[in-house]
């Protein structure tokens, strides 16, 4: 009959013994000589010079005194091994923790190692950073980059322009050739009302053809590249704070809310343009619009140039054409930051 095979030992770390560790240390060898030199002592003067007579009969005759010999003999040893107890709990602690510390290190080398020699692959947290960076970068590339593009032929552009203007257009280029000194706005095509909203959302990506053909012909429009230029800055602030307009879901506004905005309403007239319901971007939001007088300056301007942009636009716009509007990237940002500055209240 073959023999029981025999559990391996098991480190409790400071719950246990491990199987190699003695049972008795060096403090608990101490311990007990201490506790047998003062038990002897005790013996020898309770029996030897107790009452004179060598029998020490008195200690055991009144009880009272019989308790108190026996707690001045048994305390010093309880304190003894109290003592004892403390510090090898607080040796075996010293162990645990320099033990997990060399854990730690092992660990951390491994992943150094394995990182250096590509066998790791990048972490959640490590490809959500990359994409916020690349996210950052995404309305500053916009603006470098559209120069590159071609713009559209005149037959890509809708029927009507975006932003009502006080100038004869088509006299100006008419007679262009005649007239000296005259500005270049008035020689170029009217922007569009599909170029304008495209241009509002921004590129979607470097491979936006189209999205940076409209960014380039609203830049060339004098109104609206004021507004072009003040929401990339206030975007690319936000940025800053991790606040990315592709992330927020704004309510709906009815088009004739949009309309009485743009015809002067304030207050709690337009409130329901302030649809931003996400508590962290406003909260930030705010936070930087009390610390940061930079940014501050840059959402003032970017409201002033969407309130003048957008009164034009309203003009001759369509109900759907304001609806595209309000769900632009520019547009999100306008209810987070009116909602920020009271505009809405």
């Amino acid at each position: 009959m073959s023999e029981p095979k025999q559990e391996p030992a098991v480190d409790l770390g400071v719950y246990g013994k491990g199987a190699g560790e003695p049972r008795l240390g060096p403090g608990e060898m101490i311990a007990l000589a201490l506790s047998a030199v003062w038990l002897v002592g005790c013996a020898v003067f309770f029996l030897v010079l107790g009452d004179g007579d060598g029998t020490g009969t008195g200690v055991v005759a009144d009880p009272l005194r019989l308790v108190m010999t026996a707690l001045a003999i048994f305390m010093p040893v309880a304190i003894i091994w109290v003592a004892t107890a403390a510090t090898r709990s607080a040796r075996i602690m010293r162990e645990e923790s320099a033990r997990l510390h060399a854990t730690i290190e092992a660990m951390r080398h491994t992943y150094l190692q394995q990182q250096q020699a590509g066998g790791v692959k990048p972490s959640t947290v490590e490809k959500k950073l990359e994409e916020i960076a690349q996210a950052q970068k995404q309305t500053e590339t916009a603006i470098a980059t559209f120069t590159s593009i071609r713009p559209p032929s005149p037959t890509q552009m809708s029927t009507h322009t975006a932003i009502a203007s006080d100038l004869d257009t088509s006299d100006a280029i008419d007679q262009g050739s005649l007239a000296l000194g005259t500005p270049a706005e008035a020689l170029s095509q009217p922007l569009s009302v599909e170029d304008f909203i495209r241009a509002m959302h921004f590129p979607e990506n470097a491979e936006d053809a189209e999205g940076f053909r409209a960014l380039r012909r609203a830049l060339q429009d004098r109104q609206v590249s004021g507004l072009v230029q003040a929401a990339q800055d206030v975007l690319t602030l936000l940025s800053q704070d991790g606040i990315y307009m592709d992330d927020l879901r704004p309510d709906r506004a009815r088009p004739e809310i949009w309309r009485q905005f743009a015809a002067g309403e304030r207050g709690r007239a337009i409130a329901p343009l302030g649809g931003v319901r996400d508590r962290s971007s406003l909260a930030l939001s705010a936070g930087r619009m009390r610390k940061d007088p930079i940014f501050r300056d840059a959402v003032h301007h970017f409201l002033r140039k969407f309130d003048q942009t957008f009164s034009g636009f309203e003009k001759n716009a369509t109900d759907q054409e304001i609806a595209a509007m309000s769900d632009t990237r520019t547009a999100r940002a306008f209810m987070l930051l009116g909602r920020v500055t009271g505009t809405f209240d």
